[in-house]
């Protein structure tokens, strides 16, 4: 029989595997799904950013709990992160926004070498095992095989959250903890898309992006890039501000940032009169897709203020399966400092399933990364 059962194999739950594997203990991993990691692997298709390159101050500061977060990435932060890729035979790379990349750049290389290691540590899997919740003193499992329960002297709880249901994240555990005493606090979605109800003329605007833009929510100015999409508006622009605007700020666009509006005025007042307000947008040098969106909900404005203060008019958050990540999951009343569950001592959580929230950029992962190993370290020590 395990001595450490660690529930979920993504980056948290693999995480607090090799702290208790290096401690000595014998661990078991139990994954719903056929195999590991799967949203890990998925966020690394286009450039796994693994960590952001900062100061563990700052760092910190990106998170809605700082207080709650800082000793776990204080442990386990962006040059431990770092450290622990190249240990891995995984060299990593700065880019100049400070993001931090493995250079081959996809996760499948990391994963397969991370799995190699705890192999190696004797830790063992055991894939498409679904916790199905407590029974008695022990956990029960729908396996493959029919049903199971283990009695692990300590359980490491990493099951995601609520988002991209089809890699694993499905918040199915919710009514389990809630049933063992456990508070829950709602799911939202964070980083994820706006709706918005377009109007016939944006169709052939679909999968273009608009670059260079600056935007601005509940005081907070990002410059980034989004794209226009069939359902709405999403890519990282949108993400730095969408919990502001998921919790009721308005959005705005300045499509010309290092341009006054009174500069523009003045090259709108050098064109002919007759010209058409496509062509005016065209000449001041908006791309097609940019000055659609000007065309969309400037009606009414003076082109230049359209062009420099232009109101985002959507329906809300994209659905929450198809949000990057969540905020909302255990109440940071319901752990200890050590995050065990208060209601079932001996099992402690990790990740998602915490109720903390952060921007993407490196911070999501690495305080997945982080928090999986303090309630590893955590458990080995209980």
């Amino acid at each position: 029989m395990a001595e450490a059962l660690i529930i979920g194999a993504g980056p948290a739950g693999l995480m607090a595997a090799e702290q208790l594997a290096i401690a000595g203990f014998k661990v078991l991993v139990a994954e719903a799904k056929p195999t590991a990691a799967r949203k890990f692997l998925m966020a690394g298709k286009s450039g796994l950013n693994i960590t952001k390159s900062e100061a563990i101050g700052p760092f910190c500061q990106h998170y809605d709990v700082p207080d709650r977060l800082r000793p776990m990435l204080a442990a386990f932060g962006p040059d431990q992160v770092q450290d622990w890729c190249r240990g891995l035979g995984q060299d990593v790379f700065t880019g100049t926004s400070g993001r931090v990349f493995p250079t081959a750049m996809k996760g499948s290389p990391l994963l397969r070498a991370w799995l190699e290691r705890l192999g190696s540590h004797g830790v063992t899997f055991r894939n498409r095992w679904r916790w199905t919740g407590f029974d008695g003193g022990g956990l029960a499992f729908d396996t493959p095989h029919g049903p199971e329960v283990l009695h692990p002297n300590v359980t490491v709880l990493a099951l995601g959250g609520a988002s991209w249901s089809r890699l694993g994240s499905d918040g199915a555990w919710v009514p389990l903890l809630q049933a063992a005493g456990v508070a829950v606090n709602p799911w939202k979605p964070a980083n994820m898309g706006l709706t918005v109800p377009w109007s016939a003329h944006m169709t052939r605007h679909f999968g273009a992006a608009v670059k260079g833009a600056s935007l601005c929510a509940a005081g907070q100015r990002t410059r980034g890039e989004f794209v226009v999409s069939a359902k709405g508006l999403e890519g990282g622009g949108i993400y730095t501000l969408s919990r502001a605007v998921r919790d009721g700020a308005d959005l705005h666009l300045d499509l010309m940032p290092d341009v006054t509006a009174t500069q523009i005025a003045a090259r709108l007042g050098q064109m002919p009169p007759r010209e058409t307000q496509a062509n005016r947008l065209r000449k001041l040098g908006l791309s097609p897709v940019a000055a659609a969106l000007v065309m969309e909900w400037g009606k009414g404005m003076a082109l230049q203020d359209s062009i420099k203060d232009l109101t985002v008019r959507h329906a809300g958050p994209r659905p929450l399966d198809e949000a990057i990540s969540v905020a909302g999951g255990v109440s940071w009343t319901s752990v200890t400092d050590d995050l065990e569950l208060q209601a079932c001592p001996g099992v402690f959580v990790a990740g998602e399933m915490l109720d903390w929230e952060a921007p993407t950029g490196g911070y999501l992962l690495t305080a997945c990364m982080a928090t999986g190993a303090w309630a590893g370290r955590a458990s080995a020590r209980r």
